[in-house]
């Protein structure tokens, strides 16, 4: 997958510099399920803790892959409608405690301000930690009926190695890990969680795919690298989205002050350029279920 070759420059910010990402082949021909059935319902492992609101239909989820491997979400590639989703990874690993009382940030309430200012719907993949480091964010971006939450794990290690120099999960520790993300995010507060899983690093293989059968999740990947871990050019950032952004797009971004400062200058420039190119912001959850 091209998308892995730029994650060293793209994600390093989330872990640290190390060796290459492994790269894996990803599940053919999914199918989207938008009503699961009771048995299939009742079979699944782990759910959002959160609820989702009376009257909300579920959202949309992918049909397990071949021997139930978790399946794999990059992009929307029916039809020709203009529409793109913008994903931010609120990133903090378990072991940043320290750093974070000292004084590094790893939200940026500037930027969600701005996506609500611009009108942006949009969806946070958000670590269990993040959750727990700021947890009226996390009930406020999960009760904004404009953001959804994913879960990108509670660790933020690695579910393949090796990955950038994240530490890895254990693969009987891997459900766990997904379903102590939930249970933040409900603890929290937050109420709009969907059962999508970003794995840390983009870093994934058949084995985790394997071990995450039971969590009962869609992962979901990308297909344009915004570039903007640790960039100082929210131009550069802004152009790298814009050009590579195509009806269906699934872009990934960060939610993380220290690792990628210059996210919230990008977006005032890629939000207003990519309407005036006729393109409308969705959710995830919109976007797959098109």
């Amino acid at each position: 997958m091209a998308a892995f070759v730029l994650l060293g420059a793209a994600l390093v910010g989330c872990g640290g510099g190390g060796d290459p990402a492994p790269v894996a082949k990803e599940p053919t021909g999914p199918a989207v399920t938008r009503s699961p059935s009771p048995k299939a319902d009742a079979a699944a492992g782990p759910k959002p803790a959160a609820g989702r609101g009376p009257g909300r239909t579920a959202p949309p989820t992918l049909a397990p892959g071949p021997g139930g491997l978790t399946p794999v979400y990059s992009r929307r590639t029916r039809g020709a409608e203009k529409v793109v989703a913008l994903t931010f990874d609120a990133d903090m690993t378990a072991d940043q405690g320290p750093r974070a009382k000292d004084g590094e940030r790893f939200d940026n309430p500037q930027l969600i301000a701005t996506l609500r200012r611009l009108k942006v719907d949009a969806t946070v993949f958000m670590t269990g930690r993040w959750a727990e480091e700021y947890p009226d964010q996390a009930k406020s971006i999960g009760g904004d009926p404009r953001f959804e939450i994913a879960n990108h794990s509670y660790s933020h290690y690695a579910f393949a190695s090796p990955c950038y120099g994240l530490p890895t999960v254990a693969g009987p520790d891997m459900t766990a890990d997904v379903q102590r993300a939930f249970d933040a995010f409900r603890d929290a507060g937050a109420v709009n969680v969907v059962p999508y899983f970003r794995f840390p690093g983009g870093c994934y293989d058949d084995a985790a795919l394997r071990a995450l059968g039971p969590a009962g999740v869609t992962a979901v990947q990308w297909d344009v690298v915004s570039g903007d871990a640790f960039a100082k050019d929210a131009d550069a950032v802004a152009e790298q989205v814009l050009d590579g952004v195509k009806p269906g797009s699934l872009v990934v971004m960060h939610c993380t002050r220290s690792a990628a400062p210059v996210t919230e200058r990008a977006i005032r420039r890629i939000v207003p350029e990519l309407r005036a190119r006729g393109y409308r912001f969705v959710k995830v959850s919109e976007l797959m279920s098109r």
